[in-house]
């Protein structure tokens, strides 16, 4: 047995060998490592098929079985096992690369069994980690710190890209453990710092990968590089493929997430990540590529729209997470000396002013910045610790971030206008960082569960879920309902009223009302509640639709009220004129009054009446073309020799275009020709000769008639002397003056061959 209070790695052990005989063996040896097999990870299934969803739970429950035997081994076997057990160390690497993150879909669980694995499978996975970086257990149980720091080190235990991922996966709702973990680990092995500053540049270096695939060029740290010439071929956010775009996205989001949330659980990287100008490439990557890349999530035809909601979310939250980060580098590299006070405070002030000043110039950087960390705040802040500070300098400073609203066409919201207390601060001795709805942070939450200290820590494990939100900003609905189902995953009896009233008692945190129900400190006036208490019923209010008054209800187009509506009648945009030769050879109106024209033809001089039908039908239904003899006795008129007469009806004539073809009409020329008869019949047949002017008068006339049947009209007299000259011509006195030139040049050309042709015939002109 190994001794008592003696460090593991200075214990020696006793173990039966080959020929069984004891010799005595390090307490850290290969040959004290149990033969296991431990299996890689697989995350969940998408598509949800049961054989899929079977594989899983086969899979990860040989995950589970192996994890709970090794965190159930003693101390010195459990070491033994995670330093040279190569099988251990690839499952949880597998996990680390392939669980799914906040806003992956593949975090919504096809089925409540899937659900619960992944969960175990997370926490078990926390706990492995969290008892590898915990160098002393017990007052029995325990390592040497510096031989600690060499092993995790030297058996890449411990990395980087290992811390980075658990912040992402296991920091939100364990912050505070994850926290002790990392700092653990940093102070016992200083070369990580090290290891930090060497994979600052490669992190940083996603921002110049992402501007290189949309074609821009940041003003940053690759603004000195010279221009490839193939660089103009290269698609932009535009132009390259939607796989492509959306690979793009999901890069940044991942990326900026996993920054922010290291810097978040581990303020101490901040000054790592300040050095290597992390702030500035930040700013200046947002001004860049944000507005293009919106611009093509928008602007595109997507073939899948929830594809194209789901990037708009994740761009969304790498915007979010790219200014919380650019907070987290301010308040820990120069809010936080200030806050603290020193000698240098003005030097860190100075520093501050100079980072706001170079914001001034990313106009959408600085609305966004300063509508969740309101800028104004900051600078009352460093004018009540330093009063010294130029007054001229912080006045042109928030003129600045006033233009730039103006600039972008954007309105502060009405917290700032009414320029609340600054609260971003309030906490900042103790790193608390206040959350805003500035942005919209649609983050699904994350499957798994959070870890457990080496003594009781499971008491604060819970999912992880969204962050701190408080009355200074009330969450949303979808935001409430995504707080209510987390507690309730881990608290499943206790009502949504109940857990309500605490969310809105402990400001909307959720981690703290879970713990404070584990531990059993509630409030006084919420432990008197009902714990099952249900959610209250919201009243229904009346329907706006049914109450509205508008001159266009019960319309064709009201579709509130109507469930069909013709959309023959409905264009977008300018509607397209008709065609006029299509509106000319329609003769539809011709054929409607053609019955009716045919009505006026038929004369009837008497109705025979059947028996039993009464006349008034008749008189309502047809119509009387009876002659009105009332006034026939007073003959106005009547005797005059001019060739007509009262007594004499016209007879009815119907339209030429409404004649039927096969139905013979009066011919006009017959009815000329009655007439000449009747006016000769008319004539005094004692007159020798008829007066030439009336002869000539009548024939002019029938001329005209038969011109105007015709459709012939009479040339128009030609007018060559228009008006005077300065005072403009007529289109018509233009015409006819080209006319007249045209046929004088003829005329003249022909005068001039004839004779030429004469003088040849005659001798005159030599041939």
């Amino acid at each position: 047995m190994a001794c008592a209070r003696v460090p593991l790695d200075e214990q020696q052990v006793t173990e039966p060998g080959p020929m069984g005989k004891e010799h005595t063996l390090p307490a850290l040896h290969p040959v004290r490592k149990e033969e296991r097999c431990f299996v890689p990870y697989k995350s969940p299934p998408e598509d949800g098929s049961p054989a899929e969803v079977e594989e899983f739970l086969e899979h990860a429950k040989f995950i589970t079985e192996d994890l709970e035997w090794l965190l159930a081994l003693p101390h010195d076997k459990f070491w033994c096992q995670v330093v040279f057990d190569e099988s251990l160390q690839r499952c949880l690497d597998s996990y680390l690369h392939h669980a799914p993150r906040g806003l992956d879909l593949s975090t919504l669980p096809s089925s409540p069994a899937v659900a619960d694995m992944q969960r175990s499978v997370h926490r078990l996975v926390f706990l492995t980690f969290l008892r590898m970086a915990t160098h002393k257990e017990s007052k029995e149980n325990f390592i040497t710190p510096a031989v600690f720091g060499e092993i995790i080190y030297e058996n890449f235990l411990f990395d980087i890209p290992k811390i980075l991922d658990l912040c992402v996966l296991f920091g939100k709702g364990n912050s505070q453990l994850l926290h002790k973990m990392i700092e653990n680990i940093f102070t016992q092995q200083p070369s990580y710092y090290s290891d930090l500053d060497e994979t600052v540049p490669t992190v940083l270096q996603v921002f110049d990968t992402i501007l290189d695939k949309c074609g821009l060029h940041c003003e940053g740290a690759t603004a000195m590089e010279p221009m490839k010439l193939s660089a103009h071929k290269q698609p932009t956010a535009m132009t390259m493929s939607q796989q492509e775009l959306a690979d793009l996205i999901l890069y940044l989001c991942d990326s900026t997430t996993t920054i922010h949330a290291f810097l978040d659980i581990f303020p101490a990287a901040c000054s790592s990540f300040h050095s290597h100008g992390l702030l500035s490439r930040l700013t200046s990557f947002y001004e860049t590529a944000v507005p293009d890349l919106e611009k093509a999530v928008r602007k595109r035809n997507f073939d899948d729209k929830g594809l194209q909601e789901d990037l708009w979310r994740r761009l969304s939250h790498s915007c979010r997470k790219m200014v919380e980060t650019a907070h987290l580098l301010l308040q820990h590299t120069c809010l936080q000396p200030i806050l603290e006070g020193g000698e240098i405070m003005l030097t860190f002030a100075e520093e501050l002013l100079q980072h706001f000043t170079s914001f001034l110039t990313e106009k959408r950087f600085l609305t966004d910045y300063d509508e969740q960390f309101p800028i104004a705040d900051d600078v009352s802040l460093l004018q009540q610790a330093l009063p010294v500070i130029d007054e001229t300098r912080t006045s042109y400073l928030l003129q600045g971030v006033e233009s730039a609203w103006d600039n972008v066409g954007r309105r502060k919201p009405q917290s700032q206008i009414q320029h609340k207390v600054p609260s971003a601060y309030q906490g900042a001795a103790g790193g608390a960082v206040a959350s805003s709805a500035g942005f919209k942070d649609p983050e699904d939450r994350e499957t798994g569960g959070g870890g457990e200290s080496l003594r009781g820590a499971e008491a604060m494990l819970e999912v992880p879920q969204k962050g701190n939100n408080g009355a200074v900003c009330p969450v949303s609905g979808a935001e409430l309902e995504s707080l209510l189902s987390l507690i309730r995953d881990l608290l499943p009896d206790l009502g949504e009223g109940f857990l309500l009233a605490c969310l809105q008692e402990y400001n909307y945190n959720s981690e703290l009302v879970i713990n404070n129900i584990l531990e059993d400190r509630l409030a006084p006036n919420l432990d008197k509640l009902d714990r099952a208490m249900p959610r209250p019923v919201k009243e229904e209010l009346s329907d706006v639709l049914n109450v509205r008054s508008n001159v266009f209800d019960d319309d064709e187009f009201d579709v509130f009220r109507r469930d069909q509506v013709d959309m023959s009648r409905i264009w977008k945009g300018r509607r397209k004129g008709a065609n006029t030769r299509e509106m000319l050879n329609d003769k539809q109106h011709i054929e409607e009054q053609r019955a009716r024209y045919q009505a006026y033809e038929t004369v009837v001089d008497e109705v025979i009446i059947e028996p039993g039908e009464s006349a008034a039908t008749y008189d309502l239904d047809d119509y009387d073309d009876e002659y009105d003899d009332t006034y026939d006795m007073n003959q106005v008129g009547a005797n005059d020799l001019d060739g007509d007469s009262l007594l004499n009806r016209r007879p009815f004539t119907v339209p030429l275009v409404l004649r039927q073809g096969n139905k013979p009409e009066d011919d006009e020329d017959g009815v000329d020709e009655e007439e000449e008869e009747t006016l000769s019949n008319n004539v005094n047949r004692d007159q020798f000769v008829q007066d030439p002017a009336l002869l000539r008068e009548r024939a002019e006339a029938r001329r005209a008639a038969m011109q105007q049947k015709r459709g012939f009209r009479p040339e128009r007299r030609s007018n060559v002397v228009g008006q005077a000259k300065g005072q403009g011509q007529t289109q018509e006195t233009t015409q006819d003056r080209r006319r007249k030139e045209a046929n004088k040049s003829r005329v003249s050309n022909h005068n001039r061959r004839t004779m030429a042709d004469r003088k040849r015939n005659k001798g005159m002109i030599p041939s």
